[in-house]
C-alpha cells in the first residue's frame, strides 16, 4: 500500500507526465502539499524501488538529475489493490468500497476508472 505523500506525489508525477523531483515538489506545494525537496526526491526514489515510478538520467546545470514518469504497472498495482479488498473484508469490502466511490466528486472518479483501465 501506498502512504498518503506516496500518493500525493504520484498523482502530481502523473498529471506532470515526466518530470524531475524539483518540478514534483512545485506541483505539490501547488495543490497545497508543503514538503522538501529531498522528501519528494527520497519517496520518488521508493517509488522507483516499488515499481511505480520509471526513471531517466539527464544531464543539467549542476551535473545529472533523475527525471521520473508513472510506470505503466499501477494499473495492475490498483487492479491488485482491489482484489486485497475484497479478499481480505468480502461483500462487506466491496459495499464500503462502493459507498467510498459514490463520494468522489465525479472527475475523481472518472480518474479513478481511467487509472484502472475502465474507460
Amino acid at each position: 500500500m501506498l502512504g498518503s505523500l506516496e500518493t500525493e506525489v504520484l498523482t502530481s508525477l502523473r498529471e506532470l507526465k515526466e518530470a524531475p523531483a524539483r518540478d514534483v515538489r512545485r506541483a505539490l506545494e501547488g495543490r497545497g502539499v508543503r514538503v522538501a525537496y529531498t522528501t519528494v526526491a527520497t519517496i520518488l526514489s521508493r517509488l522507483h524501488e516499488k515499481g511505480l515510478v520509471r526513471r531517466r538520467r539527464e544531464t543539467c546545470r549542476g551535473g545529472e538529475r533523475f527525471v521520473y514518469r508513472p510506470a505503466p504497472v499501477e494499473q495492475k498495482y490498483l487492479k491488485n489493490l482491489l482484489r486485497g479488498v475484497v479478499a481480505m473484508f468480502g461483500p462487506a469490502g466491496v459495499v464500503h468500497l462502493n459507498e467510498e466511490i459514490a463520494k468522489l466528486h465525479p472527475s475523481e472518479e472518472q480518474e479513478l476508472r481511467r487509472r484502472l483501465g475502465l474507460e
